[in-house]
């Protein structure tokens, strides 16, 4: 029986999915579980995400609140730092537009620390965050989100590593500067571009 060298088996070798960054495989069906916390217990009936910080109109919404706002969907992809990616994945829920929008962002506001019944955070520039690349979801594949995954709701901002993705999100705050969370003051890179393998600091 032939053997070969993982990740190398000459001219037959498949064609990379064009969908794959650099440096990360299709994951297929699995989905890992990896955190850097103890998965919490959330009841939805206490549940409640804000947006805070440099807004004009700080805002909370309980579970039943932010259901009755529009919804929206993601369809695609996601990739993690740890070099595993999950291709053509359903999420549903609402748009960080539509929860900005309501608090209503002030001019001085260029990133947001996202927030989590955790403790956890994590930064983003604002602008990885709107104009449609970033939900609060609950649904996935159309059943409620997996407690390991993040649920009752977790952030979803899927153009970028998925550590930047917070499970247990609680909410977001609005800054004028960059505040680096969890992952970034451990060595993680505080863009998170998996495009560009923005992995860790100096990435």
């Amino acid at each position: 029986m032939l053997k070969f060298t993982r990740g190398f088996s000459g001219h037959n070798k498949a064609p990379r999915d064009p969908r794959l960054p650099p440096g990360q495989y299709d994951v297929g069906k699995d989905w890992p579980v990896l955190t850097a916390e103890v998965t919490p217990k959330l009841d939805t009936a206490s549940w409640t995400f804000k947006v805070e910080g440099l807004v004009g109109k700080p805002t909370t919404w309980n579970w039943d609140e932010i259901h009755a706002l529009e919804p929206s969907a993601f369809n695609g992809d996601i990739h993690c730092v740890t070099t595993w990616s999950k291709l053509g994945v359903n999420f549903s829920g609402v748009s960080v537009d539509t929860l900005l929008a309501a608090a209503g962002p002030l001019p001085s506001a260029t990133h947001v620390l996202a927030f989590c019944h955790t403790g956890y955070t994590t930064n983003l520039p604002l602008a990885d965050v709107t104009n449609g690349q970033a939900w609060v979801v609950w649904d996935y594949e159309g059943q409620p989100l997996p407690t390991v995954h993040g649920g009752p709701a977790r952030l979803l901002v899927p153009h970028l590593y998925f550590w930047k993705s917070a499970k247990w999100v609680s909410g977001l705050r609005l800054l004028d500067h960059d505040e680096p969370g969890f992952w970034e003051r451990n060595g993680y890179n505080d863009h998170g571009d998996p495009w560009l393998e923005e992995r860790y600091q100096g990435d």
